[in-house]
């Protein structure tokens, strides 16, 4: 037999065998890889490996970690992109399960619906609240909470009673003087048979004016006249004025009759008069008086005053 040609066959088997055995090596990437070999990993501790697909299930060891693995089935794909797994000895093989990586689509987060109507509700509410915030809360709870709720609340003040004149009596109806007491009550009496109480005093222009209500022109009353004499000039003084004086200061009385129409009737003199006016202070005049009349309805006033003595203010100048 040719010597060389036994050469070649020799050195062919120990070329085989090295490349059986370098698919055992950790370096494996520098062995020469057929079409037939594929790579998996050590289960232990990662270590890549090659093996020829015709040795698939066989048991090898693991050139790092010493243990012995179990080679996994060669890929029917042949992509050298996957690396598959051995199996420690022993254990039970892991299923491949090979899914492309260029079709894997990642799962895009949906926005909660739930949470977007929960929240167009809350603001709905809200808002039906704040447009009708004034019906619900004024139904909610009484204009008037009781005191325990209100402790903050004060008692208010007691009415003042309304001020009622007294029934015409007359014993009060004297043409004297020398009798006469007056009491400290407000200025009551009778006016042409009408009952009359005083409801306003005011002195001005020298006129002091006792009147029933308190605006607008005097259509029930009396006005007494001092010719335009200053309250100053009054104050602290009294005046008698007897039914046989030559003169005296006009008293002008002022009342409605039942149709309406505002009646008036001055007195220049026969008339008996007691005026003691007080001390003028912060624009008031106090004062009693007693009046009594001759006519037939037995005209007569009697009781205190305190009339507002201020002055008016003066009117521009004309233009």
């Amino acid at each position: 037999m040719n010597t060389g040609f036994l050469k070649w066959l020799v050195n062919s088997i120990t070329k085989t065998e090295q490349n059986v055995d370098c698919c055992r090596r950790a370096d494996v990437k520098y062995c020469h890889r057929s079409m037939s070999e594929f790579k998996y990993a050590c289960p232990v501790c990662g270590q890549h490996m090659m093996c020829d697909s015709s040795r698939g299930g066989s048991v090898m060891e693991c050139p790092t970690c010493f243990q012995k693995i179990t080679a996994p089935q060669a890929p029917t794909s042949g992509d050298a992109k996957f690396i598959l797994t051995g199996t420690k000895v022993g254990e039970r093989p892991v299923p491949l399960v090979v899914q492309p990586t260029a079709n894997i689509v990642p799962a895009t987060k949906s926005f909660p619906l739930g949470l977007i109507l929960l929240v167009i509700a809350i603001g709905a509410a809200g808002a039906g609240v704040f447009v009708f915030r004034e019906n619900l809360f004024k139904t909610g709870w009484p204009q008037n909470p009781p005191a325990a709720m209100n402790k903050t609340a004060k008692t208010p003040a007691p009415a003042k009673p309304a001020i009622v004149a007294p029934p015409a009596n007359d014993t009060n109806w004297m043409l004297s003087l020398d009798a006469v007491t007056i009491p400290e009550a407000t200025v009551a009496g009778r006016i042409h048979g009408q009952d009359f109480i005083v409801e306003r005093a005011n002195f001005q222009n020298g006129t002091l004016t006792l009147r029933a209500g308190t605006r607008g022109p005097v259509e029930f009353g009396a006005m007494i006249h001092f010719g335009g004499a200053p309250a100053e000039a009054l104050s602290g003084k009294t005046i008698n004025v007897s039914t046989n004086a030559d003169k005296a200061a006009r008293v002008t009385f002022r009342w409605k009759e039942g149709s309406g129409t505002v009646q008036k009737k001055n007195y220049d003199d026969s008339y008996a008069l007691r005026l003691e006016f007080g001390a003028l202070a912060n624009n008031r005049l106090p004062g009693k008086i007693y009046l009594c009349t001759p006519d037939a309805e037995k005209s007569y006033l009697l009781g205190t005053f305190n009339a507002d003595a201020r002055k008016p203010k003066p009117k521009p100048p004309k233009k």
